[in-house]
C-alpha cells in the first residue's frame, strides 16, 4: 500500500519542506497535524521541498484525534525514548499502510501519545550523548529503511531524467 510520514506540530519549514522532497522522491504520504510552527503555505516549503510539492500528496489535520479518524494502518513512533531499533520491526510488506510518527522539533510526540504505543516507539541508534539527529534526516532514515525492506517496490534503481547511461557517455 504506502509510506505515510507523519509529522505531529512541526516548528522549521525548512525540515518540512525537505521532507515533502524525501516524500516526492520515494510516493511517501505525508500527514501534518496542527499546529505547526509556521503557515503552510508554498512560499515558505517550494525551495527546500526542491520545487517538488506537485509530486508531494500532503495532508493537514486539526490535531491528532482529527488525524486517527481519518487513517487507519501500522503506527510506529520515532522518538528518542524508544527502546527498539528500526532492525527490530518488518516493515517487508508493501501492501500494508505504514504510518512513520514523528514529533515536533523542540519536544518530539507528546507523551500520552507515546505510553500506549510502547510497543512501536522506535529510537534510531546513536551516541549516548547527543540528544537526537535532525527531524528530517530521521525521515528519510526510516522511510529508507522501510524501503530497504520492501526492495525498493515501484522506485527506479536507474537515473532516468538525464539517462541510465549519463556517467558512460
Amino acid at each position: 500500500m504506502t509510506i505515510h510520514v507523519v509529522l505531529y506540530n512541526p516548528e522549521i519549514p525548512q525540515n518540512t519542506g525537505n521532507i515533502m522532497r524525501t516524500c516526492a522522491a520515494t510516493n511517501a504520504e505525508l500527514h501534518i497535524i496542527e499546529p505547526c510552527g509556521f503557515r503552510i503555505d508554498n512560499r515558505f516549503l517550494k525551495r527546500s521541498s526542491a520545487n517538488n510539492l506537485d509530486k508531494v500528496d500532503f495532508k493537514t489535520y486539526l490535531d491528532w484525534e482529527d488525524f486517527l479518524s481519518k487513517n487507519q494502518g501500522e503506527f510506529y513512533f520515532l522518538t528518542r525514548y524508544g527502546k527498539k531499533s528500526p532492525d527490530e520491526f518488518d516493515f517487508s510488506d508493501f501492501n500494508k499502510d505504514i504510518y512513520l510518527v514523528f514529533g515536533r522539533e523542540s519536544t518530539g510526540i507528546p507523551k500520552e501519545i507515546l505510553k500506549s504505543h510502547l510497543d512501536r516507539c522506535i529510537r534510531l541508534p546513536m551516541r549516548e550523548d547527543v540528544r537526537s539527529l535532525n527531524l528530517a534526516n530521521c525521515v528519510a532514515i526510516m522511510v529508507y529503511e522501510v524501503l530497504r525492506q520492501q526492495k525498493y517496490h515501484s522506485l527506479s534503481k536507474v537515473e532516468v531524467i538525464k539517462g541510465e547511461n549519463f556517467i558512460y557517455d
